[in-house]
C-alpha cells in the first residue's frame, strides 16, 4: 500500500450529492484545494496544512485522514452510511415490528 493511502476512504458528496471516495492524502488535498476561497475556514486550513504535511511524509497518512473527515463532518460533506442503511432496511422488511 502506498503511504499516502488511508486504511478506509471517506465518503464525501461532491457535486449534486454523488458520493466520491477519498482513499488517499493526495485525493484529501485535491478536495481542499479545489474548495472556494470564500469559504475556506479554520477547519479547511488545518485539514490542508495535515495534507501537506503528510506528503512529505512528517505526519502519517491517517492523522490527515481523521482531519479531513473532521472538515467534511463540519461542511455536511460525509455521505451517509449506505451499509448500515440497506441492513436497516434489510431488517425491516423481514420484521415489519422493528422501529
Amino acid at each position: 500500500m502506498k503511504p499516502d493511502m488511508f486504511e478506509q476512504p471517506v465518503t464525501i458528496l461532491v457535486g449534486l450529492g454523488f458520493p466520491a471516495e477519498v482513499r488517499s492524502v493526495m485525493d484529501a488535498y485535491r478536495h481542499l484545494a479545489e474548495w472556494p476561497t470564500s469559504f475556506r475556514d479554520t477547519a479547511h486550513s488545518v485539514a490542508m496544512k495535515a495534507c501537506q504535511a503528510a506528503l512529505r511524509g512528517e505526519i502519517e497518512a491517517e492523522t490527515a485522514r481523521g482531519l479531513f473527515a473532521a472538515f467534511s463532518a463540519m461542511h455536511d460533506l460525509l455521505a451517509p452510511d449506505t451499509t448500515a442503511t440497506a441492513a436497516d432496511r434489510e431488517r425491516r422488511y423481514r420484521d415489519p415490528h422493528v422501529q
